[in-house]
């Protein structure tokens, strides 16, 4: 093989200078491919929530005048309440629903987990307003689903304008999203773990609380965020599905900025919910590492 000398007493082969790594601009290549994507983000998310977000604090007079009326007005602070009430309902039925799903789908089959997988991904191919209107049909008060719980004996069950209508039309619009991150995060825990628990005695139930569950905690977790945002500024279902009188804070929001023209006043509404969400989210993720560090620690 081929050597040229670098300094006296050494030498490198072809191969060597070859395979040498090569330097380059931390600037160039995937700063280059990266750009377009963080301007658009930059100009139509982050100046537009920036700008929401000062007027806030300057008008129409400089200071916290329309954070100190949010706070202290009864129907804004019930409206949030309430939006709160109904996305922490949406993400603890999905997930009741999408963790035996993404479960079974670990169990089964390829040929089975495509299907079960085609059928997650159905919704994505049909428009949500078309599901949303399908929705308002169904809970029509002559419609199927009222219709048959009139027949099961449960009286005129009121659907359409309802919560209990908006919750269950926006958990058949985000049950997806929490399916994928379980089923991301179960496909890869390694089986022979729990093969190993029941080896040394633990029953089936055992071996799923103190091993399966800890590590699907991750996913668990991570749906649940996911469904929570989601679900706190979710707008068409329930404007379409929900009623005046039980609104959430994306239809108050768009009472301030399209019929009253309260830009400061929508500003301070989002901030204070960006803000309730932020801090939830940091409790919640110091619960989930707590709770998973004590179950895995109750194993041992």
């Amino acid at each position: 093989m081929a050597t040229r000398p670098v300094r006296p007493g050494t030498t490198t082969t072809v191969t060597t200078i070859l395979n040498a790594p090569v330097r380059r601009n931390r600037w160039s290549g995937g700063w280059l491919l990266i750009a377009p994507a963080v301007a658009l983000v930059g100009l139509f998310f982050v100046y537009p929530l920036a700008s929401l977000i000062a007027r806030s604090f300057l008008e129409p007079t400089p200071g916290l005048g329309q954070y100190v009326e949010v706070i202290s007005d009864p129907t804004t602070m019930k409206i949030l309440g309430r939006t709160f009430l109904v996305a922490l309902q949406v993400t603890v039925v999905t997930l009741v629903l999408g963790y035996p799903y993404a479960y079974l789908m670990t169990l089964v089959k390829p040929r089975t987990r495509t299907f079960l997988m085609f059928l997650v991904l159905l919704p994505f191919w049909s428009s949500l307003m078309a599901r949303t209107f399908a929705w308002i049909a169904l809970f029509h008060p002559e419609g199927v689903v009222v219709s048959a719980l009139r027949v099961v004996g449960l009286g005129d069950v009121k659907l359409l304008g309802s919560q209990l209508g908006v919750t269950i039309a926006m958990v058949q619009v985000l049950l997806p999203f929490m399916v994928l991150p379980l089923y991301s995060t179960m496909s890869g825990i390694d089986r022979r773990l729990l093969d190993a628990a029941r080896s040394m005695g633990a029953s089936r139930a055992r071996t799923f609380v103190r091993v399966y569950l800890p590590l699907s905690l991750p996913g668990v977790f991570a749906g649940s965020v996911l469904l929570f945002i989601m679900s706190l500024g979710f707008w068409v279902t329930p404007r379409l599905i929900g009623s005046p009188q039980e609104s959430l804070i994306g239809q108050l929001i768009e009472t301030r900025v399209g019929k009253l023209l309260d830009f400061p006043g929508a500003g301070a509404i989002s901030t204070v919910l960006l803000v309730v969400t932020l801090l939830l989210l940091l409790l919640s993720s110091g619960a989930v590492r707590k709770s998973a560090g004590a179950l895995t620690g109750g194993s041992r």
